[in-house]
């Protein structure tokens, strides 16, 4: 596996912010796509050959109990399986963040992300990583982009980048973190958290 604003929302990204491993790509509100609508995505790998990264907001019907059962208790509420995106979805993904003062790169089965967000190899051995982790979520296939491919979306105004924080990757509310993210980047970006779902309703 290798290690993405219109005039609309030209106030766009973070200032000096660029995509890398461990920002968020925050879907802009008029990216209708379905498979990316309102979503926030967890950038894994950004190379130029391509880039690579999970939805955090799409919980599916299946919990990790249900496929993954030796990593059950390891996983954070809900413990659905997410849907990651649309490429490879027979493919899990894991992400976990470590526990304070430890370092994923020193974790047999840990590759870090950034900071204490990494990815878990599956084939490990859950009683061994346990103690070292806050928590984890699985994803079912992943969202990637070509060489170029995701640049092109965010200069035609697709995404919005911003940082991220560790609990994005752990966050209960599934439902909310398209506008929690942006409310906490303050003005003007706040501001879209309030655009309606539906234009027509405005």
């Amino acid at each position: 596996m290798w290690h993405v604003v219109d005039e609309r929302s030209r106030s766009g990204s973070v200032p000096g912010f660029e995509v890398a491993p461990g920002t968020l790509l925050v879907a802009a509100p008029g990216l209708l796509d379905p498979h990316f609508r309102r979503t926030v995505i967890y950038m894994i790998e950004h190379r130029a050959r391509g880039s690579l990264g999970v939805v955090l907001n799409r919980p599916s019907e299946v919990t990790v109990r249900d496929v993954l059962p030796a990593w059950a208790a390891l996983s954070s509420q809900p413990p659905a399986v997410f849907v990651g995106g649309p490429v490879e979805g027979e493919t899990a993904l894991c992400l976990a963040a470590v526990r304070t003062g430890q370092d994923p790169d020193a974790v047999d089965g840990l590759v870090t992300v950034r900071g204490p967000v990494a990815l878990v190899d599956l084939d490990a051995d859950p009683s061994a990583i346990a103690p070292r982790l806050r928590g984890l979520r699985v994803f079912a296939g992943y969202s990637g982009w070509d060489a170029g491919q995701l640049e092109g979306e965010i200069e035609r105004g697709d995404w919005i980048v911003v940082p991220a924080i560790p609990d994005d990757v752990l966050a209960q509310h599934d439902t909310g973190l398209w506008q929690h993210v942006l409310r906490r980047q303050g003005m003007p970006l706040a501001l879209l958290a309030t655009y309606p779902l539906d234009v027509r309703t405005n």
